[in-house]
């Protein structure tokens, strides 16, 4: 399902090429979850992106469903992500202006493979699962930290995405809503069947998948 073959990153500087990867190489099938650790600066975020048809490697192939995305023109690509690929990061990145359900509903507004009503009642049957479907109209800031996070998790999954990436996802939470937090998405990646990646800080969420992942140093072990 998700194959990642010899990725390099390095950025460009007055003092010549940063290198941040070094030969990354790992495959996961649908279905299965993995978690990466590693301290900061060990280029965790920047893996995450190049996985999530964010940001091209320096070299190295990446392919979801025997497709690299980096060969796609750029309209082609932003489709693929939009389609394959579910985000969920540190901060919630939720819009302060709109609903919680116009928030999950968000990366539907450019897709034409199905009726709205169809997208509509996805993100209720999502919010439903994470137990907000009393909170569907209400703001962001009407929400805790641990609700927020639950709607950028249906976010996330209101397109059935083939690959679910979390970049820290309980790092901003208390204990008991980091706890919360991540049995959902354990919960949600079983029932859902997709491809999970968490990238932590959190030995102890990191514990609780069957693959495990270190980042020293732009390598991965």
């Amino acid at each position: 399902m998700l194959a990642v073959s010899n990725i390099s990153k390095s950025y460009p500087t007055p003092q010549g090429p940063l290198p941040i990867l070094h030969d990354v190489s790992f495959t996961l099938d649908r279905g299965r979850a993995g978690a990466i650790m590693g301290p900061s600066g060990s280029g965790k975020s920047t893996l995450l992106y190049i996985l999530g048809a964010l940001e091209a490697p320096s070299s190295g192939t990446v392919t979801l469903n025997g497709e690299n995305p980096y060969s796609l023109n750029e309209a082609k690509l932003a489709a693929f992500r939009n389609q394959h690929v579910g985000f969920v990061f540190q901060d919630h990145t939720l819009l302060p202006q709109c609903s919680v359900i116009e928030n999950v509903l968000v990366p539907t507004l450019v897709a034409s493979d199905r009726p709205a009503r169809e997208h509509i009642e996805r993100a209720k049957a999502l919010l439903d699962g994470v137990g907000l479907e009393h909170r569907i109209t209400h703001r962001p800031a009407e929400l805790s930290g641990g609700e927020k996070q639950r709607v950028a998790i249906a976010r996330a999954l209101v397109r059935e995405p083939t690959l679910l990436l979390c970049d820290e996802p309980t790092g901003n939470l208390d204990q008991r809503n980091a706890d919360s937090v991540a049995e959902l998405l354990i919960a949600l990646h079983r029932t859902q069947r997709m491809v999970l990646i968490v990238v932590t800080h959190s030995a102890e969420l990191a514990s609780r998948f069957d693959t495990r992942f270190t980042l020293t140093d732009g390598r991965l072990a």
